[in-house]
C-alpha cells in the first residue's frame, strides 16, 4: 500500500466512520477503485486507525468526558450489550463480513428506512437526560450494527431518537459511544494480529504508514463530526438515506459486473 492509498483510505475511514452510511461499505468501494490487495497488514491498517477517529471525539468533546463519573457509567450500560453479543456470537459476525452482498443489500434497506426516520421519531421530549434505560435500549441498538452494511452511527442516533432525544443529543450519544465500543473492537482485532510473528514484523516494517493513517482520520474525523452536527440540525437524514441507497446500488452493480470484491 503506497502513501497516496494510506491517505485515500484514512480520508475515506475519518469521512464515514461517524456518519450513518456504513464505513464497510465505503471501504470496499474505496479498496476496488484503488486496486488494493486485502492483505493482512491492509486489514490492521483500517482497524488501527480507527484509533484516530475515535481520537477526534475526544479531542472535540474533551470537557464532556470530564463531567461526572454517571458519564462513564451511562456509556458502560449502553457497551455492554455489544460487548457481551460481540463475544458470543463472534464467528457468526465473522461469516458475516465475508459478504460484500450483504452490505450492499443492508445500506439500502437501511438508506430506504432513514427516508423516514425524520418523521417517525418527530416527537422530542423537554427532558433530555439520558437515563440507564435509555442507555440500555441505545445499546441494544447498537447490536444491530454488528451486521455489515448497518452502520453502527445509524443504529445509535436511531436508538437514540427512539428515545425522544433529539437529532443533535443523539448523535453526540452515538459519538460517545464509539469510543468504548470502537476501542474494544479495535483493540481485539490487533492482540490477535500481534499474536503471529509474521504480522508482527509487517506492522513494525510499516510504522510510518500506521502513524500518517492515523493523523488524516482523525483530522478528517474532526471536520465531518462538525459537519454532521450542523447538517441533520438543519436537514435531518433523508439526504442519507438516499446517499446509502446509492452506494448500496453501486456495490451490487460493481458485484454483478463481475468485480471481485472483499471487506478489508
Amino acid at each position: 500500500m503506497d502513501w497516496l492509498q494510506t491517505i485515500i483510505i484514512a480520508i475515506v475511514e475519518g469521512l464515514t466512520e461517524f456518519l450513518p452510511v456504513s464505513s464497510t461499505g465505503h471501504m470496499i468501494i474505496a479498496e476496488s477503485i484503488l486496486n488494493v490487495p486485502p492483505t493482512d497488514f491492509v486489514k490492521a491498517f483500517t482497524v488501527i486507525i480507527q484509533f484516530g477517529a475515535i481520537l477526534s471525539v475526544v479531542v472535540l468533546y474533551f470537557k464532556r468526558f470530564l463531567q461526572s463519573w454517571d458519564f462513564y457509567w451511562k456509556l458502560l450500560i449502553a457497551f455492554i450489550p455489544a460487548a457481551v453479543l460481540g463475544i458470543l456470537f463472534s464467528d457468526k459476525i465473522d461469516e458475516l463480513l465475508e459478504s460484500v452482498e450483504v452490505v450492499a443489500i443492508m445500506l439500502i434497506i437501511g438508506g430506504i428506512f432513514m427516508l423516514f426516520v425524520d418523521k417517525l421519531f418527530a416527537k422530542t421530549s423537554k427532558n433530555q437526560t439520558i437515563t440507564p434505560k435509555k442507555a440500555i435500549i441505545i445499546g441494544f441498538c447498537q447490536c444491530i450494527a454488528m451486521i455489515p452494511g448497518v452502520s453502527r452511527s445509524m443504529a445509535t442516533i436511531v436508538g437514540g431518537m427512539s428515545q425522544k432525544l433529539t437529532r443533535k443529543n443523539a448523535a453526540e450519544f452515538s459519538f460517545f459511544l464509539a469510543v468504548p465500543t470502537m476501542f474494544a473492537a479495535s483493540a481485539w482485532k490487533v492482540l490477535k494480529l500481534l499474536m503471529k510473528d509474521e504480522s508482527r514484523q509487517v506492522l513494525a516494517d510499516n510504522i510510518n504508514i500506521l502513524i500518517i493513517g492515523n493523523i488524516v482520520a482523525f483530522i478528517v474525523a474532526i471536520l465531518a463530526i462538525k459537519f454532521f452536527i450542523d447538517f441533520i440540525g438543519k436537514y435531518g437524514f433523508k439526504a442519507f438515506g438516499y446517499y446509502r441507497i446509492l452506494i448500496g446500488t453501486v456495490l451490487l452493480t460493481l458485484l454483478w459486473s463481475g468485480h471481485n470484491l472483499s471487506i478489508i
